[in-house]
């Protein structure tokens, strides 16, 4: 290939690429298609029955009541037993049921399931699937998990004194029976 040759090829190749380089694009982001429309989600909320959030503090943590789609403030003040939880993790779909069944004895300590790491239509699906009931949040964001230090392990389940203390329960790292969460919150 003589000199002439190489210069033409050069010329070319640089010709091209600053075609494409100008060629004109439509710049803007294709608008998000949601992941469910907003009729699925009624329907999935229709199917949990999850019962009413606490209405929201004045001041806490935003986040979602899964129940309803309404933002709420979640205020650490107790007695209250909050228990965070993912779509995902196994561990967690076998302790809900039984997060569930504590909640509904006389006396229990409000729980409060907080779903972490998943979207809010497979958090519907799974909780109407496992028949738990409970009103429920969805921590998008990670603030009320940031808040108290959750570790990114799940299941994680904390008890929120009267005074405001936090204490995560580690005796046992997963509730397989009522009365372990009753033994747990006293």
């Amino acid at each position: 290939m003589n000199n002439r040759t190489r210069w033409l090829v050069v010329v070319l190749v640089l010709g091209v690429a600053g075609v494409v380089a100008l060629w004109p694009r439509d710049e803007s982001p294709p608008p998000p298609t949601p992941s469910r429309p907003s009729q699925d989600i009624a329907a999935l909320r229709g199917q949990a029955q999850l019962r009413p959030c606490v209405p929201g503090a004045q001041e806490g943590i935003g986040v979602t009541c899964l129940g309803d789609g309404t933002r709420t403030a979640l205020a650490l003040k107790g007695p209250l037993l909050i228990n965070f939880w993912a779509t995902w993790c196994q561990p967690c779909q076998e302790e809900l049921p039984v997060l569930d069944s504590y909640a509904k004895q006389p006396g229990a300590v409000p729980v409060v399931p907080v779903l972490v790491e998943s979207r809010e239509a497979d958090g519907l699906e799974l909780l109407a699937r496992l028949g738990v009931r409970l009103p429920s949040v969805h921590d998008e964001a990670d603030e009320l998990r940031k808040q108290v230090k959750a570790p990114k392990t799940l299941p994680a389940t904390y008890y929120v004194s009267a005074d405001g203390q936090v204490r995560r329960i580690t005796d046992p790292p997963v509730f397989t029976a009522p009365d372990q969460v009753e033994k747990a919150v006293r």
